[in-house]
């Protein structure tokens, strides 16, 4: 949705919806205290300091088109605001599991007939792959612990 005043911006969404879900005097607070720290030179807005940071490299000043700006300076374009529609994508862990894949409860005992396989079983945020891994790099911990699972269900069923 495209809107060149942060007031109609506010309207269409609204109506979009069939509710006021988005207050326009609050918004305009959230943004109006953005820009500031757009304008600070020594703010501690980590964010703000990322871009920063990224403006300084070479590449970026070359290609970027968008200098940072005030999101309601005119001269910088239209307003635009996206539809978002969240889920949730990873876990990286939460679930207890034992070295067979049997999810343990709060005692710390098996659940009986529990398995877990994959990032539900915890290895994500810091097991086969350490603690940083890379986009792409989880799906050996799925198949290894889906393979560890599944042989440990048989053996129980077996």
């Amino acid at each position: 949705m495209v809107a060149s005043t942060l007031d109609d911006l506010v309207r269409r969404m609204n109506a979009l919806t069939g509710e006021a879900r988005i207050d326009l005097a609050k918004l305009e607070s959230e943004i109006t205290a953005r820009d500031r720290e757009v304008d600070n030179p020594s703010t501690g807005d980590q964010q703000t300091l990322a871009i920063r940071a990224a403006r300084r490299y070479l590449g970026d000043r070359l290609i970027r088109v968008a200098r940072p700006h005030h999101l309601l300076d005119r001269s910088a374009g239209p307003l635009i605001a996206v539809r978002l529609r969240i889920l949730t994508r990873k876990t990286l862990g939460g679930l207890q599991t034992d070295l067979s894949g049997r999810v343990l409860g709060a005692d710390g005992s098996p659940v009986p007939g529990l398995y877990a396989a994959g990032e539900v079983a915890g290895f994500g945020g810091g097991g086969m792959h350490g603690y940083r891994s890379l986009e792409g790099t989880f799906l050996g911990g799925c198949l290894f612990s889906g393979r560890t699972a599944g042989r440990a269900v048989a053996a129980a069923l077996s």
